[in-house]
């Protein structure tokens, strides 16, 4: 049967983490590793809920070593939770708390050198909700191993001549739950002889305390709402050989202020949980996208087809795209994106990048509350944030620029969006957003 390495054991003194003040080496880690696997019930599925991301690590890997598979839910919150363990009746609970538990037998069996059959089950994960219920999607070894080696050599294209052969140093604001994370922060270290900061920090203090921890070359990884945070702040970051954003279309301008604050380059990247990254593009120059090597897309009329040798079959994704020459494609939208209201068509990213882009307005999405089909005309709502502004004067701003037909009706002001870890918003989120915004009815 064919295997692949969950990790390289002759790399025993390469450094593989940032933890606690100092770098944890990959003899150490598998260390941990062999530990944890010993004490893991035998289970089919392993709930991964670690918090740290050096736990998440651990746990990961014990797990696939066990011959579990990793199962991702879409939010760690406790409902969630729960639905994941009636839906899958083989799972156990692997958090922090677990993977610190004193080790009962200290001198755990040595790992030797970690191979997976190519067919394991790795991962169970799930989309994030923003366009309905979250779907479930299986990962094979041999599939994020494909996908992996794609990132390792676009990320190293990207470094300055002065980094060739360096081992580059991550900074990860993302969880390692979702896919994106697990693509940037779990495979890269374990596969791409790169290394990671344990931490997952979120201000902009303790990003770049991170950052200061680490040596060059340095990486962050993050999304655009994280970005856009961080580019109203004064603070300094550390030297910074590339930036890496996805989760959402990164707006150009923003794009090339990081590049021009920070001294640095950014790379945005273009995935879904079903494909994994499938394509680049340096946003600050160029609006196209840059297909991987063997990646395949055909556009249909709904969508686009996505193939690669590293898949079990293809996978149909709702973005409408156009291909272009030297295997470069722009994205036209979402087929869910589309609106359609007397004739007229709109999308609803456009819609929304409109509002937020109005004066005063520090956050903003544009959707539609009604489910298809529920009737002839689906209204356009909003929410924004735009802290001393109000519903009309927004109303009235947003009519310069779009259709009177696709102004959002309801638009209620709301102190944050409820957007999860990612900066995704989830639709079920979305509509109960909506909902307490609605001003109380009159008796």
């Amino acid at each position: 049967m064919l295997s692949l390495p969950l990790l390289d054991s002759a790399q025993g003194e390469r450094p593989l983490l940032w933890s606690q003040g100092q770098a944890v080496t990959v003899a150490e880690f598998l260390d941990s590793v062999a530990g944890l696997a010993e004490r893991l019930p035998t289970h089919r599925y392993s709930l991964n809920l670690c918090e740290q991301r050096q736990d998440f690590l651990i746990a990961f890997c014990a797990a696939l070593l066990r011959g579990q598979a990793n199962l991702l839910p879409p939010s760690r919150a406790p409902a969630v939770v729960e639905e994941m363990l009636a839906t899958h009746a083989d799972a156990y609970i692997c958090d922090d708390a677990r993977v610190a538990q004193p080790d009962a037998n200290p001198v755990a069996t040595a790992v030797g050198d970690p191979r997976l059959p190519a067919d394991q089950v790795a991962v169970v994960a799930f989309t994030s909700g923003s366009t309905g219920a979250p779907q479930r999607h299986i990962k094979r070894w041999s599939s994020f191993a494909g996908s992996n080696a794609c990132n390792v050599a676009r990320i190293r294209a990207c470094l300055a001549p002065q980094y060739a052969g360096a081992r580059p140093w991550i900074v990860a604001t993302v969880p390692p739950q979702h896919m994106y994370g697990i693509e940037t922060s779990v495979l890269l270290p374990l596969l791409g002889d790169m290394a990671v900061h344990g931490a997952r920090p979120l201000f902009p203090a303790d990003i770049a305390a991170a950052l200061a921890e680490v040596p060059p070359p340095r990486i962050l990884v993050t999304t655009p709402v994280h970005l856009r945070a961080l580019s109203d702040g004064a603070q300094r970051m550390p030297g910074l050989a590339l930036v890496v954003s996805a989760t959402a279309p990164l707006d150009q301008e923003l794009a090339r202020t990081i590049e021009q604050k920070w001294s640095t380059r950014l790379l945005e990247m273009f995935g879904s949980t079903e494909t994994c990254v499938i394509a680049t593009r340096e946003t600050a120059r160029e609006n196209t996208w840059h297909l991987y090597p063997q990646i395949q897309l055909e556009p249909l009329e709904d969508g686009t087809t996505v193939s690669a040798p590293w898949f079990e079959r293809s996978v149909t994704l709702q973005d409408m795209i156009e291909l272009l020459p030297e295997r470069r494609f722009s994205v036209r939208g979402r087929h869910a994106d589309m609106v359609e209201v007397a004739g007229k068509r709109a999308s609803l990213a456009d819609l929304t990048r409109r509002l937020q882009s109005l004066p005063g307005v520090s956050d903003a999405v544009v959707f539609q509350p009604d489910p298809p089909g529920a009737r002839a005309v689906r209204r356009v709502a909003a929410l924004a944030v735009a802290p001393g502004l109000d519903a009309a004067t927004l109303c009235a701003q947003l009519a310069r620029s779009i259709d009177a037909a696709f102004i959002p009706r309801p638009l209620r002001l709301v102190q944050a969006l409820p957007r999860n870890e990612l900066g995704k918003l989830p639709r079920e989120q979305l509509l109960a957003a909506l909902r307490a915004a609605a001003p109380a009815s009159r008796k």
